[in-house]
């Protein structure tokens, strides 16, 4: 037996961003302004999901959902992420790469297949307003989202095994700022095609799955829009239909562009890039893009504020 199967890898070294202590420091302070904004902003959507009656409905039931996978899949990468930016060891153990591969993968799923079933809500609102109740009722939508994170959990658990059953012999570098698939198979001294293929087939699956559920969804959506007569009506429905497109937009925009370009194209720098967007900074933006751009969100966001005791004295009043 040879010296390199002797040696099995017990843990990784994340190569990080930059070597540059400064470039470091400014990178720390903008992802941690990035990391707290995306904590307070998804916090701050689930309890006002959960508190006000007024948003009880299945969409924002929903939408509380995709906030929570998207908290719990940025804080499966950026503490660790920060830590790195502060110490001179980037390493994390064999167990804890794959633990962490496994939380991002099990809330990315979810959070893709969820944005397909808001699409499905939003078809079922528009195109069956008066059987909307009823298709979408509570033990309907308790039933989708189990699915959702039922096929995000076994997507994940496929993957990952099928990663952490090589083996890593040479190189422990991941070239990366995460345990994320290509760094780790690109170290592997194992022959990767059938987990390559795995991994080709479980993504295509969710993705396109996804993808196709919400093109029929607005492409039947505009077809009953275009036959409206009422432009209020009309202008009612993009609305309520904005803030999810741009949020459908920016996600699958991010993992079309990391997955499916050519691989003369691939660049592990740009990849770096494209994941912290589409993990961190995604879940920063999506509760920002429905505060702003949703009205019954905003409204309800008002009322709260509204109800916030003001202290003078020993006379609490509200606003």
């Amino acid at each position: 037996m040879d010296n390199k199967n002797e040696s099995v890898i017990t843990e990784f070294i994340l190569q990080g961003f930059t070597g540059n202590p400064r470039m470091q420091f400014l990178l720390f302070t903008i992802f941690l302004f990035v990391y707290a904004i995306s904590v307070l902003g998804n916090v701050g959507m689930i309890l006002l999901i959960s508190t006000n009656t007024q948003l009880h409905k299945p969409m924002y039931y929903f939408l509380g959902n995709l906030s929570f996978v998207d908290l719990c899949c940025s804080s499966a990468i950026s503490p660790k992420m920060l830590i790195d930016l502060l110490v001179e060891g980037k390493r994390i153990s064999f167990g804890a790469c794959a633990t962490q591969l496994f939380l991002i993968g099990i809330f990315g799923d979810t959070g893709c297949i969820l944005l397909a079933m808001m699409a499905y809500d939003r078809y079922v609102a528009i195109c069956h307003p008066l059987l909307y109740p009823a298709i979408m009722s509570k033990k309907v939508c308790q039933q989708m989202i189990a699915v959702a994170y039922c096929i995000g959990l076994m997507d994940t658990t496929i993957y990952t095994s099928s990663i952490f059953r090589l083996i890593f012999c040479q190189s422990n570098v991941i070239n990366h700022f995460f345990c994320d698939i290509p760094p780790l198979l690109m170290i592997s001294c194992s022959d990767t095609y059938i987990s390559e293929i795995v991994i080709i087939v479980v993504t295509i699956f969710v993705e396109v799955s996804s993808i196709a559920m919400i093109l029929v969804s607005y492409a039947y959506i505009l077809s009953t829009v275009l036959r409206m007569r009422s432009v209020e009506g009309k202008h009612k429905a993009f609305s309520t239909c904005g803030s999810h497109l741009t949020a459908v937009g920016i996600y699958h925009g991010t993992i079309l562009f990391m997955y499916f370009r050519p691989s003369s194209s691939y660049s592990m720098d740009q990849d770096k890039w494209a994941s912290l967007f589409y993990t961190v900074v995604v879940s920063m933006f999506n509760p920002l893009i429905y505060s702003l751009r949703n009205k019954e969100v905003k409204d309800a966001a008002t009322k709260s504020m509204g109800n916030i005791r003001i202290f003078k004295g020993n006379n609490p009043r509200y606003i």
